[in-house]
């Protein structure tokens, strides 16, 4: 069964130091994404697409910041995207490995989390929710500006933390038209 993300009812966070002292958090507020089930109900593949310019820490400056050369550079790379190369799941817990890209760079990572579903809403469409987690270190995707501290110590942690929660709806088959 193939899927379609609802953006209305997802979320894309990232959380990293700050200071080496407390911790910014930040969402994209605009992505995209699909994947598909086994005839089983299990997860088959995931891929996602983020718009890097709607990047979003509740500081505007800082979010310029973030689009600019110095992190994201959005403007040469406006999307960042993830896809499943190979899913393992047991009951609800799931494993998938895939290619997750940043600035031109691809490199593999790991999320882990829980898939539920399927199961009807109210209105009769399928639904399914997919939450994972995953920590990777920023710098290997290019993403290297930072500044030194006085008192020692950077500006920006290393380790960011992402999290994914999203829910997705079934496509519903064309029927075909007869001749």
């Amino acid at each position: 069964m193939k899927w379609n993300l609802d953006t209305s009812h997802s979320a894309a966070d990232f959380a990293v130091k700050h200071l080496m002292i407390s911790t910014v958090k930040g969402r994209f507020s605009k992505f995209d994404g699909k994947g598909e089930t086994n005839p089983d109900g299990t997860l088959a593949s995931v891929e996602m697409t983020l718009d890097v310019g709607s990047i979003d820490t509740n500081e505007p400056r800082r979010d310029e910041h973030l689009r600019s050369p110095d992190f994201f550079d959005a403007a040469a790379h406006p999307k960042m995207t993830f896809r499943s190369r190979r899913i393992d799941q047991k009951g609800a817990d799931v494993t998938i490995a895939g290619d997750l890209t940043i600035r031109g760079t691809t490199r593999p990572v790991t999320l882990r989390g829980e898939f539920t579903g399927p199961s009807k809403d109210p209105w009769g469409n399928e639904r399914a929710a997919l939450a994972v987690n995953t920590k990777i270190n920023r710098k290997e995707w290019g993403l290297t500006w930072n500044q030194v501290l006085e008192a020692g110590g950077v500006a920006v942690g290393d380790e960011v933390r992402i999290s994914v929660e999203v829910e997705a709806v079934a496509v519903k088959a064309e029927v075909p038209v007869a001749a």
